[in-house]
């Protein structure tokens, strides 16, 4: 799928995460809500910094320009050195090892570590950097015609507002883990982003390998997707006009119910 799919797909699944959150009695303070919903948003384009033409490559300019060439160049010696005999070698790394459910948990527990233990500018930077993700995805059509500048004073203005709303005594920022380290949790939302886009990929014409390093079919990175009738080129209209506005309104009514606005 193209980025501004992914993102709305990642804020649906957050707020679907808060609705049977509620469902099950750990309700969402509406600033997990919110903030967990953009920083899923955002974390649902970075599978693709395997890639340099991708929306998270250019997002930062040469550093994440740089960046993605160095985790193309890693996708690719992971690939070749865990490829089954039925996989020929590869010379370039996208839709492998960023496109994993292995990657997904390692970068979320990561960041949840950071968040945890690294204190107020770790937790800032890491909003940061997703909220800017989540311009770039959501607000894509702005953000193609604005300056990279005035995307990073804005991510750094929503990262800040949220960083503060979040602090305030049973505004979440304990949330799930409480008698635990503060902002535990800020590596699930990081975590379903990147699951939510693998499964995205899934749905395409060429699926996505999910599942390793699981051995299927004697490979180790099988292209996991739904049957090949049912899958689309990325940008089809079925992205376009059918799943994007279901991301909309199943998005709204999980917001609404993981609020307790239907009891």
């Amino acid at each position: 799928m193209m980025g501004p799919a992914h993102s709305l797909s990642g804020a649906t699944a957050w707020l679907g995460a808060g609705a049977v959150a509620h469902a099950f009695g750990h309700s969402m303070p509406w600033p997990v809500l919110v903030a967990g919903a953009l920083i899923c948003a955002g974390a649902a384009l970075a599978p693709d910094l395997d890639q340099k033409s991708a929306t998270i490559s250019r997002a930062f300019g040469p550093i994440s320009r740089w960046l993605a060439i160095l985790i193309d160049q890693l996708s690719t010696v992971v690939f070749n050195a865990t490829r089954g005999r039925g996989e020929r070698r590869r010379s370039g790394g996208h839709r492998t090892l960023t496109h994993t459910w292995v990657w997904a948990v390692a970068l979320g527990a990561g960041f949840s570590a950071a968040a945890a233990f690294g204190g107020r500018w770790a937790v800032l930077g890491i909003l940061f950097v997703h909220m800017v993700l989540a311009v770039e995805g959501l607000l894509w059509r702005a953000a193609r015609v604005s300056s990279d500048v005035l995307v990073w004073l804005l991510g750094a203005a929503t990262a800040w507002i949220l960083a503060g709303v979040l602090d305030r005594p049973g505004n979440g920022s304990d949330w799930l883990f409480g008698g635990g380290p503060e902002y535990l949790w800020l590596g699930l939302p990081i975590v379903l982003g990147a699951v939510v886009h693998t499964i995205g990929d899934a749905l395409t014409i060429s699926g996505c390998p999910v599942l390793w390093p699981l051995p299927i079919e004697g490979k180790r990175w099988y292209p996991v997707g739904t049957p090949r009738f049912m899958r689309f080129r990325a940008g089809h209209w079925v992205e376009n006009k059918v799943l994007m506005p279901a991301f909309g309104v199943v998005g709204a009514g999980g917001a609404i119910y993981a609020l307790g606005l239907f009891g």
